[in-house]
């Protein structure tokens, strides 16, 4: 039986792209500190401004030397879509909320795996109408 997947979802990505994309997004994820600095990093560079938030936590010697310090919390608004990361003494914290104009509809804390599958499937959701979120997509997929 031929796979239905393109003709059910004409404005989306395949499911084999989501789950392609969200392998790439897991890459590297077991150093937690560089995971999410490579990560906010390239969704920074990739979407469109002000779609991806970061905050930096500096120690004084950080400050000193003139580092950028590692990532607290990245959050990233995809549509009605806002997925937030916290990093705190090596615990991760992820969240997703449906935002509509700034109100906060609903929100659910979910694991690290959930957050990647959800920010793959949001990014893969823009990618279908952006062309600069189809480029993030396309260069995480390499």
């Amino acid at each position: 039986m031929p796979d239905s997947t393109p003709d059910s979802m004409p404005d989306s990505m395949p499911e084999r792209e989501v789950t392609l994309l969200a392998a790439a997004l897991r890459r590297d994820s077991a150093d937690l500190n560089l995971y999410a600095n490579v990560l906010s990093a390239s969704l920074a560079d990739s979407l469109p401004p002000g779609a991806v938030r970061v905050t930096r936590r500096r120690s004084v010697a950080e400050r000193v030397t003139g580092r950028e310090g590692s990532v607290a919390e990245l959050d990233v608004a995809l549509g009605e879509q806002r997925l937030s990361l916290r990093m705190d003494r090596g615990r991760v914290t992820g969240e997703i909320c449906h935002e509509v104009r700034g109100i906060v509809l609903s929100r659910r804390h979910v694991d690290l795996d959930e957050w990647i599958d959800a920010l793959a499937r949001c990014l893969a959701d823009a990618a279908a109408s952006n062309a600069r979120a189809r480029e993030a997509v396309e260069r995480f997929l390499g």
